[in-house]
């Protein structure tokens, strides 16, 4: 068998106009203090990737135009919807009274591991990932619903913020397109 790779053109990708009207995957992620420009913009990408609904900037988070978001996330700031709350705690209490469930992405005691995690099909959720050094803040943590962690058998603890997201998103798109 012989391949090709496809042009752009012929991957039939939404426009951004398409893209807003579109039904959204009803998930969104919050960024609770990261640092990195380049894992910001990473994270928009994939969110646009996986049709997720909105990501919440939070803390010190950079928000767009910054050159370091717009240099990775290859114009997702544009199709993906977006906002800056500067307390996350705040955040995820409005979004609890509204019926969204949290999911933080950390290690803890009583941690789900994320292949053994079940989304529900009707439910809306919010995925918290966290500073590149301190992790998810504990009083979110505290006041998720669940705590979700990627399981790794290596020598290294973590995983950089944008390849997190990365795989838990992709788990959480394919669980929900399957159930």
């Amino acid at each position: 068998m012989q391949y090709r790779k496809l042009k752009n053109e012929e991957l039939d990708r939404l426009s951004v106009e398409e893209f807003k009207d579109v039904n959204k995957i009803p998930i969104s992620i919050i960024l609770d203090n990261v640092r990195s420009t380049n894992n910001i913009g990473s994270v928009f990408r994939t969110v646009d990737a996986f049709l997720f609904k909105k990501i919440y900037l939070c803390g010190v988070c950079a928000t767009p135009p910054d050159k370091g978001i717009r240099k990775t996330a290859l114009g997702a700031t544009k199709s993906v919807d977006w906002e800056y709350v500067e307390n996350t705690s705040t955040l995820i209490k409005k979004l609890k009274a509204e019926g969204v469930k949290i999911l933080s992405v950390e290690q803890a005691e009583q941690a789900v591991m994320l292949d053994k995690f079940q989304p529900e099909k009707d439910a809306e959720y919010a995925v918290v990932f966290g500073n590149e050094v301190k992790g998810v803040q504990q009083e979110v943590v505290s006041g998720s619903d669940k705590v979700i962690e990627i399981p790794q058998l290596g020598t290294k603890h973590s995983l950089n913020i944008a390849v997190s997201a990365g795989v838990v998103c992709w788990d959480l798109f394919s669980k929900l397109q399957n159930s």
